[in-house]
């Protein structure tokens, strides 16, 4: 019988390739997104079943899920939904760092939440969560990110003891640098003339960065040994940049590391 996976933000990247590895390895893809109606790629696939979501409403969350659990017997759930807010705290609005929590961290939460009696009366079921390399380590910038991300390292991982003894996993897939538009359309920047030396350093960084960015097919594939590989593991980096970051942290200290990073943003 055919496994099942349900999956936030599948419009484009990440989300996109993974549901399309996912069915073209004969699982059942459930693909969401706020505008399924736009999709054409995806629609044209046997077996994906495309259903509107916008992670940031809490009823519709609720909704959603209820409609999937009554229709389909779900084994896997990827929250992938999420953007990048760039910026200085100072440039910020209280409105944008809001809409960042609620989108990366929030959504994920209160999803996770909506199936959890499910799969615990099942006995079985595995959330997955798009984090980052920010997660575990934090760059100029992008402190609301960072912060989404860190959280959803730590929560992960304090939920996974509520949910093992009802054998239900939970895990995290931490990339770093993807080749999709991330940082076009899946970032929002927020300049401001006090941060300008750093701002223009960081895009340069990014340039840099994305020479070693993997491809968001590369990354469905970690995504696909996390669903599958029946380890009881957490976290999972991916690709070459984020295990190579992790690995200098590592190899020098947190506090070294981050005064290497610094010097690279230093006047």
């Amino acid at each position: 019988m055919s496994k099942t996976i349900f999956i936030t933000g599948a419009s484009s990247g990440l989300g996109k390739a993974t549901a399309k590895l996912f069915q073209a390895k004969g699982w059942n893809v459930i693909a969401t997104m706020r505008n399924p109606e736009k999709e054409a790629e995806l629609s044209a696939l046997e077996n994906v079943t495309l259903l509107p979501l916008d992670v940031t409403d809490f009823e519709q969350i609720k909704q959603t899920a209820q409609k999937v659990i009554s229709l389909y017997e779900i084994d896997v759930v990827f929250n992938n939904a999420g953007y990048g807010l760039m910026g200085a705290l100072e440039a910020l609005t209280d409105e944008k760092i809001v809409r960042q929590l609620d989108t990366n961290l929030l959504g994920v939460i209160r999803i996770t939440q909506a199936f959890i009696p499910y799969f615990r009366a099942k006995k079985s079921g595995l959330f997955i969560a798009t984090t980052s390399i920010g997660g575990f380590m934090g760059f100029p910038l992008h402190s609301i990110y960072h912060a989404t991300k860190f959280a959803l390292e730590g929560w992960s991982e304090s939920v996974s003891f509520e949910l093992s003894k009802f054998g239900v996993g939970i895990k995290t897939v931490a990339p770093g640098g993807i080749l999709t538009d991330f940082a076009g359309r899946s970032m929002d920047m927020n300049p401001h003339s006090a941060y300008a030396e750093i701002e223009a350093k960081m895009f340069v960084a990014f340039e840099e960065a994305f020479k070693n960015a993997s491809t968001a097919q590369q990354i469905a594939e970690v995504v696909y040994e996390a669903a599958t590989d029946g380890q009881d593991q957490v976290r999972y980096l991916a690709g070459a940049d984020a295990n190579a970051l992790y690995a200098r942290r590592l190899e020098i200290g947190k506090e070294a590391f981050r005064q290497e990073i610094g010097k690279q943003f230093a006047e």
